[in-house]
């Protein structure tokens, strides 16, 4: 065989491993780095932590996406967007995908343990998590969106573990709130393509509907804006350092503004075929972040408000 062909394969072969890992979905890791950032504490150390704490739940997350993969693998198969997917397609052997499930997580476990106890738990309370997800959580109504909020929380809870440290009771809240808020989007995004497809209800989506939905997703959207509120208003309330956090606020309001309207069924309905055969990008948050300029615009001024206030701060230019 020619050197140059064999190359290419072996590449090819590379990026099918790579992408059974599922990298696009690592951007929810990256809550991780909040823990530092709403602290006010962003140094080399807090930053070293949290990379630390984001490459863990990238291990402890794509080892569950290849168990996940391995035991759908025939229904993948009769699918005809997921049978795209590299163990489903053949591209990569199921005992390799094994072996690299047992290695990864096998890896995240052993190392966030021997870092410190308290990112130990967080890492476990997240397999743990997956486990009863895939077990049962994911076909039970209201405890599947719980679930996914309660992973996020984790991951905030291990990027303050890997660091040091002590968050806000607000920011708390606040990641609570709009990790539920994400599950109902994405739930009221796959009733409503399931709908416009005529395709068969998963079982736990026959539970839900847009009115339960609806009145869901108002509860939490006023609990996300008023736990982030009272989390910018300052120490005062003991939440941000500063007071000038209160900036940022309008980036919130927009972001959670804008979600709600790629959520919308009017959105939905307008989208393309090839989009509505891809599950929609509000049922996708990762590809919201990654494709929606609006939504990626939103959170680079956020971060750079940020940033500016913290900069200021370190000045004593502002209290």
């Amino acid at each position: 065989m020619d050197s140059r062909i064999a190359a290419r394969l072996k590449k090819s072969a590379i990026a099918y491993h790579i992408l059974a890992l599922r990298p696009r979905q690592w951007t929810k890791n990256l809550v991780v780095f909040a823990a530092p950032l709403f602290a006010f504490s962003v140094n080399l150390p807090s930053l070293l932590g949290s990379l630390l704490a984001f490459t863990l739940f990238c291990c402890a997350s794509s080892g569950f996406y290849l168990i996940n993969d391995i035991a759908d693998v025939e229904s993948d198969r009769q699918h005809p967007v997921k049978c795209r997917r590299p163990i489903a397609s053949g591209a990569v052997r199921i005992p390799v995908a094994l072996a690299m499930a047992v290695a990864l997580l096998g890896s995240a476990l052993t190392i966030s343990w021997l870092r410190s106890p308290q990112l130990g738990i967080a890492i476990t309370a997240y397999a743990l998590l997956q486990v009863a997800y895939n077990l049962r959580l994911k076909k039970t109504v209201i405890l599947d969106i719980g679930a996914i909020a309660t992973g996020f929380v984790l991951r905030a809870f291990a990027g303050a573990a890997a660091t040091g440290i002590v968050l806000s009771s607000w920011f708390l809240l606040c990641t609570a709130m709009l990790a539920l808020f994400l599950g109902i989007e994405k739930r009221k995004a796959e009733l409503r393509l399931a709908q416009i497809k005529g395709s068969k209800l998963r079982s736990v989506l026959k539970r839900y509907s847009p009115a339960l939905l609806g009145r869901m997703e108002n509860v939490v959207t006023t609990g996300t804006v008023v736990t982030y509120a009272l989390w910018s208003a300052g120490p005062y309330l003991h939440g941000a350092p500063t007071s000038w956090m209160l900036l940022t606020l309008p980036f919130v309001l927009y972001g959670v503004f804008r979600y709600q309207l790629l959520s919308d069924p009017q959105e939905i309905a307008n989208h393309s075929k090839d989009d509505l055969e891809q599950g929609g990008s509000s049922e996708r948050p990762e590809e919201i972040l990654l494709k929606d300029l609006p939504i990626l615009g939103t959170v680079v001024g956020w971060v750079v408000t940020c940033f500016t206030i913290l900069w200021l701060k370190n000045q004593g230019l502002i209290q």
